[in-house]
């Protein structure tokens, strides 16, 4: 924020420039920036005059950013090999991912104190643990499996794709997953975000709770209709529209594994339908 403005003559104060004109400058803003010049990506496509106002892009992370099966059916290998653990990774791994949503619903009825994602995460590990007959593992060797989220793997298109939109707009994460846990994934698979948003900033809410989507533009300084909401998932888009969110859907169909279900229909609601990061940015002149 400018603190400036409030001691400068009203005559002298100058508009805050938007994202997109600081860009139009010629300015340089980093390595998002950067890194698009060394890449040759071209700019001469406009995103669509509807958009023209958009200054931010906020992203899903598990499964829209993130390929949270594969990285949990690997990882699980490699304990199973340590341990002598024989298991269908493939099914923990689903099965560990559909506790999620009916547990921040456990949260939001009071049933559950409020916990954050990693805390939910390790309530789940136990029980799955138990249920899958896995035993012999120690506290340390639990909290490090349960801290799996922090190393997801980043689909193929994602970092690359991020610097090219990063080149033009905000970009930053709104995801159920605490800071720390963003943070961490960030940092190990390279995703180069301009800022972290995170549910935790909102304690006892979760996407798709509009509290979620208000306090992220409100942290954000912009209108709901400056920021775009991209996800894999139609229910996170249908909770920032409700909020005035613009949105964009990014197929995924290999969220959930090879052999798992599919959502790649387009959403006729959104306003932009995409293949991954790569298609979303070409369509956004990035």
């Amino acid at each position: 924020m400018d603190h400036t403005k409030h001691f400068l003559p009203k005559a002298q104060r100058r508009p805050r420039l938007s994202r997109r004109e600081i860009l139009a400058s010629g300015v340089c803003l980093g390595v998002g920036v950067i890194a698009s010049g060394i890449t040759g990506i071209a700019r001469a496509q406009r995103p669509p005059d509807s958009l023209s106002q958009v200054e931010a892009l906020t992203f899903d992370v598990f499964g829209t950013v993130a390929d949270w099966y594969t990285t949990i059916v690997r990882e699980g290998e490699l304990l199973g090999l340590r341990k002598g653990i024989d298991v269908d990774w493939g099914e923990f791994a689903l099965r560990w991912r559909a506790g999620y949503i009916p547990a921040m619903g456990r949260v939001r009825s009071g049933d559950l104190p409020y916990m954050n994602i990693d805390e939910l995460h390790r309530l789940l590990l136990i029980d799955l643990l138990r249920e899958f007959g896995i035993d012999g593992l120690s506290t340390d060797e639990i909290d490090d499996f349960n801290r799996v989220w922090h190393r997801l793997i980043p689909w193929p298109d994602a970092v690359r794709g991020l610097y090219r939109l990063k080149s033009r707009y905000l970009v930053a994460t709104l995801s159920n997953g605490n800071i720390s846990l963003l943070t961490n994934m960030a940092k190990n698979a390279g995703l180069p975000w301009d800022v972290v948003l995170s549910a935790e900033l909102t304690p006892g809410y979760f996407k798709i709770d509009r509290q979620v989507y208000e306090k992220a533009a409100d942290l954000l300084d912009l209108r709901p209709e400056q920021i775009i909401m991209v996800a894999a998932h139609k229910g996170d888009l249908r909770g920032a529209r409700a909020v005035g969110y613009r949105t964009a859907f990014v197929q995924r169909p290999l969220e959930q594994g090879p052999y798992g279900e599919k959502d790649t229909n387009l959403d006729p609601d959104a306003d932009i339908n995409a293949q991954d990061f790569l298609d979303l940015a070409q369509q956004l002149g990035a």
